[in-house]
């Protein structure tokens, strides 16, 4: 991750930039679907690449599972966005983005609460296990 480390960096700022510019012209209150959406839509318009509703295969075994593990969002083909609009992130929903993290191979997550009033108190960043 190290020869990374300054376009991850890069990546996480502009989407935490982009997450504080659809949270300060929507709100909370919305649908993660609207969230993920706008936030796509913004990052896009700044010339980052963004995937959406990303199935993840789950390796059992000798066995690829195909179980329809969706990510929300891989931003710039190197961080992993899991979106909620939920009164409060809990320890599970940091478990499942640390999930996707391990499934997909990436390296850093960002959790993204836009049901706060303030979005810098729902954004959590991650990074998978060694």
């Amino acid at each position: 991750m190290s020869e990374h480390a300054p376009r991850y960096d890069e990546i996480a700022r502009q989407i935490v930039d982009s997450a504080l510019t659809v949270h300060r012209a929507l709100g909370p209150g919305l649908l993660e679907a609207v969230y993920e959406q706008c936030l796509a839509y913004e990052l896009r318009a700044r010339g980052i690449g963004v995937q959406r509703q990303i199935t993840v295969p789950i390796r059992y075994r000798d066995a690829q599972i195909d179980a329809g593990l969706p990510m929300d969002m891989v931003v710039d083909g190197l961080v992993v966005v899991e979106i909620k609009a939920i009164e409060k992130l809990l320890p599970v929903h940091e478990a499942q983005l640390l999930t996707y993290l391990k499934f997909s191979g990436h390296r850093i997550g960002l959790l993204i609460n836009f049901n706060v009033l303030l979005i810098k108190h729902g954004i959590k960043r991650m990074i998978a296990p060694a």
